[in-house]
């Protein structure tokens, strides 16, 4: 049988063949977004096998054996680490056409040089080489960053955290990465769900205060944002499901505050209005300190209410959300933040297709401060959008809309150590899109342009994009 992955993986004609490996192959991962653990870094994780490196809270994973009727104990039950990998060997030839499938084989082959296709057949074999290899020295977490040819790793953390990790990991000399938070304060902001409250006590034990006001809760908000500051974030980013906006009056606000934090559901517009108006004072602290801005919005969570109890969040019971009203709230969230003279960098990631050609549209309004190139972007593919099709459409629909010369490329939104194969299958997605505009004769066959093209949203868009020094 022939190879599976091979040095022409997904690369369809010469041009994208000389595009991947001239230019995109070799190019540093500036990881933007993810969800790796900084105390798993700061610690230098070892990890026991194959199962806790590749399994553990990997949702893409649970979903796919889920689908493919593996009993729920060998997912994220009490079964063995050892039957959890036989459940997802088991598991990988019925992937066939998914991304999981892709993935799977090229991390096999990155970080363990195995090139067989993983299966029910020879899932012990594989366990085996696998663990052998992750007992060397030369596997622990941060070996497998720099091994992976990483630069930058922005955590995401919330407001509370006292980012100690991050303070050990950057007095460690050898290592070599800068590994920063990102500000994440969607409990700050979901002022109907459950977290809110006890939100508002964990920031009242930081700050040491009553947060008795709408007034002083903000002054907390943006106090957190100074501390994240002080130690070396550069970066926010917003979860939201849907967007909100809502016009509202100062006044409005300490009510709607009062009313939430006595445990009262208060309206949709109210809501919107306590949103808008923290979204807003929470985009001047980052425009003045020189902040990006991330918003996620799109996804619709805890469908399963069953598993929810049993599991809690993110156990992959999320989907996409049909919104229903994207355009007027989010020209009208980037417009309340432009009138205020506080639009900071934002990149913008929707997780519904259907409105890839909206948001690229609406980024070109708020193209506005000389100097910046692709201010407003359209973030990559995300989520459900990280596979071939999803970020083919993203390209293109950037491409149409705006200027895919500036794009800050992929992200790795992931909680694995070597799911930085991500970016290989984005460049070679890249690189053969690129590649196939040029043999059309779409593009020019410019080598200089191309690579600046190519080169830019490997790395060096997001190296410039991001207000952080790197050594």
């Amino acid at each position: 049988m022939s190879q599976f992955i091979h040095d022409n993986f997904m690369l369809k004609n010469d041009t994208a063949v000389s595009l991947y490996h001239q230019y995109a192959k070799d190019m540093p991962i500036y990881d933007y977004h993810c969800h790796l653990s900084p105390q798993e870094i700061a610690e230098n994780k070892k990890f026991k096998n194959i199962t806790e490196l590749w399994l553990s809270g990997d949702h893409y994973k649970w979903r796919a054996m889920r689908a493919n009727g593996i009993d729920e104990r060998y997912i994220t039950g009490d079964a063995s680490d050892k039957l959890k990998f036989a459940a997802w060997a088991e598991t990988v030839p019925s992937c066939l056409g998914n991304p999981l499938y892709h993935w799977t084989h090229l991390e096999l082959k990155k970080y363990f040089g195995i090139e067989e296709l993983l299966s029910a057949d020879n899932w012990e074999r594989i366990w085996d080489q696998c663990n052998e290899m992750l007992a060397q020295a030369n596997y622990s977490c941060q070996e497998l960053i720099k091994r992976s040819n990483v630069k930058v790793i922005c955590t995401t953390d919330d407001p509370v955290d006292d980012l100690h990790y991050h303070a050990e990991i950057a007095k460690q000399e050898n290592f070599g990465v800068k590994v920063l938070p990102t500000f994440r304060p969607d409990k700050g902001l979901e002022i109907n769900h459950k977290t809110f409250i006890p939100f508002i006590e964990a920031m009242e034990s930081v700050c040491d205060r009553e947060l008795a006001t709408y007034e002083e809760y903000v002054q907390a908000l943006v106090e957190r944002v100074e501390y994240f500051h002080e130690k070396g974030c550069r970066i926010s980013d917003h979860g939201l499901g849907e967007l909100p906006f809502a016009t509202y009056d100062e006044s409005e606000l300490n009510y709607i505050y009062q009313a939430a934090r006595n445990g009262k559901k208060v309206s949709q517009e109210a809501e919107n209005k306590f949103k808008t108006a923290t979204l807003v004072t929470l985009a001047k602290s980052y425009t003045k300190l020189g902040w990006a801005m991330q918003i996620h919005f799109g996804a619709i969570r805890n469908n399963n209410t069953k598993m929810f109890e049993l599991l809690g969040p993110d156990a992959g019971f999320d989907s996409i959300n049909d919104a229903g009203n994207v355009a007027a709230p989010l020209n009208g969230l980037l417009n309340a933040f432009e009138k205020e003279n506080a639009l900071p960098r934002t990149i913008l990631y929707n997780l519904n297709p259907m409105y890839n050609d909206l948001v690229g549209s609406t980024l070109a309004n708020f193209q506005t401060e000389a100097g910046i190139k692709g201010k407003i972007q359209f973030g990559s593919g995300w989520w459900f959008n990280d596979t071939k099709p999803g970020m083919i459409r993203q390209l293109n629909a950037l491409a149409d809309q705006g200027l895919l010369m500036h794009f800050v490329g992929m992200l790795t939104d992931s909680r694995s150590f070597i799911s930085y194969s991500r970016h290989e299958y984005f460049r070679r997605i890249l690189c053969n899109l690129v590649g196939t505009w040029v043999e059309e004769g779409e593009l020019p066959n410019d080598p200089a342009l191309l690579e600046k093209l190519i080169t830019n949203i490997c790395y060096n868009n997001a190296k410039n994009y991001f207000n952080i020094d790197i050594d």
